[in-house]
Parts: structure tokens; C-alpha cells; sequence
């Protein structure tokens, strides 16, 4: 059998474009937590374990930010 490659859970992946994305445009983390509506403990929550993640929370970021899912797989 070919061994398994580790890889990284869409989940991870999302959160690591949302922060990517608040690096670029300079996005202070509690203005973060307010686009996905959640405390900035969650944040730091979420880059420990980002599959806590909710769709709803992305959805909120996404439409906040007027944004479509690909553009921010794209980054």
C-alpha cells in the first residue's frame, strides 16, 4: 500500500486564507471577530483548532466582506 500523504482539512485551509487575507489588507483581530461575529478568544480558538469553523461564520465573512467563496480560496 502507497502511504498516506498528511493533509490539510478544508477547514484549516479556509481559516488560513481568512487570516491570510487580514494580514494583506491590515484587518486588526477584533474587527475579525466582528466579520464573523465572535469574540477574539474564538480567533485564536479557531487557529488551534480551525474545524470549529461554522459554515455560518465563513458565510458571514464572505458576505461582510462581499466576497465569493473561490476569491478567497484564490488568495
Amino acid at each position: 500500500m502507497a502511504k498516506k500523504e498528511k493533509r490539510i482539512s478544508l477547514y484549516k485551509k479556509i481559516w488560513c486564507k481568512i487570516r491570510y487575507w487580514q494580514s494583506i489588507y491590515d484587518v486588526s483581530d477584533t474587527e475579525l471577530a466582528a466579520y464573523l461575529q465572535v469574540c477574539e478568544r474564538t480567533l485564536r480558538d479557531y487557529d488551534k483548532n480551525a474545524s470549529c469553523v461554522t459554515l455560518g461564520k465563513i458565510d458571514n465573512f464572505l458576505v461582510v466582506n462581499k466576497m465569493e467563496l473561490d476569491e478567497l480560496l484564490a488568495l
